[in-house]
C-alpha cells in the first residue's frame, strides 16, 4: 500500500504543497503573493476584479474575494479551472526550487488535501472528495521527476 501524505494546514508538515502557503509566483509578467491569489484571480473576465483578488493581502482574503458570487465569473470556469490551477502549482514549483526538491523527496506518495471545506480540490474530511489538487501535485512531481532523471 502506497505512503499517503495529508496536507492542508501551511503550519504542518508539508504545508508548503498548500496553495496558502507564503511563495509569490510569477505568471505572464504579472507577480502573484501566492498561487492561491493567481487561482482566484482567474476565475473573472472582468480586469478590475482580477486586480481586487490580486490585491489581496493574505491568501484567505485572495480565496473569500474569487468566491464572492457579486463578481462575475468567467463563462468557461467549470471547463478551465483544473488547467489554471496546473498552471499556479507549476509555476510554484518550478519558480522555487527548495519546493521543487520537497516535492520530490514524497516519492511515489499519495498526496491528498485533506480537509472537509472541499469535495473537489480535496478528500471532504473523509476521502469521499476528488482530491483534485493531490492529483495535479502528482503530475507536476511527475513531470520535474522526469526532467531530473534527463539531467
Amino acid at each position: 500500500m502506497p505512503t499517503v501524505i495529508r496536507f492542508y494546514s501551511v503550519v504542518a508538515e508539508h504545508g508548503e504543497l498548500s496553495n496558502f502557503a507564503p511563495y509569490p509566483i510569477e505568471i505572464a509578467g504579472e507577480r502573484w503573493r501566492t498561487s492561491e491569489h493567481y487561482f482566484q484571480a482567474q476565475k473573472f473576465e472582468d480586469p478590475t476584479d482580477r486586480a481586487a483578488v490580486r490585491a489581496a493581502k493574505t491568501p484567505g482574503e485572495a480565496a473569500r474575494r474569487g468566491r464572492d458570487r457579486r463578481r462575475k465569473l468567467r463563462r468557461d470556469w467549470e471547463s478551465r479551472k483544473d488547467s489554471v490551477m496546473r498552471t499556479a502549482v507549476e509555476a510554484k514549483f518550478r519558480q522555487h526550487p527548495d519546493l521543487a526538491a520537497k516535492l520530490l523527496a514524497t516519492g511515489t506518495a499519495k498526496l491528498v488535501e485533506h480537509t472537509e471545506n472541499d469535495a473537489y480540490w480535496g478528500d471532504a474530511g473523509d476521502g469521499s472528495g476528488r482530491n483534485r489538487l493531490g492529483a495535479i501535485l502528482m503530475e507536476v512531481r511527475a513531470v520535474l521527476a522526469e526532467e531530473a532523471a534527463r539531467r
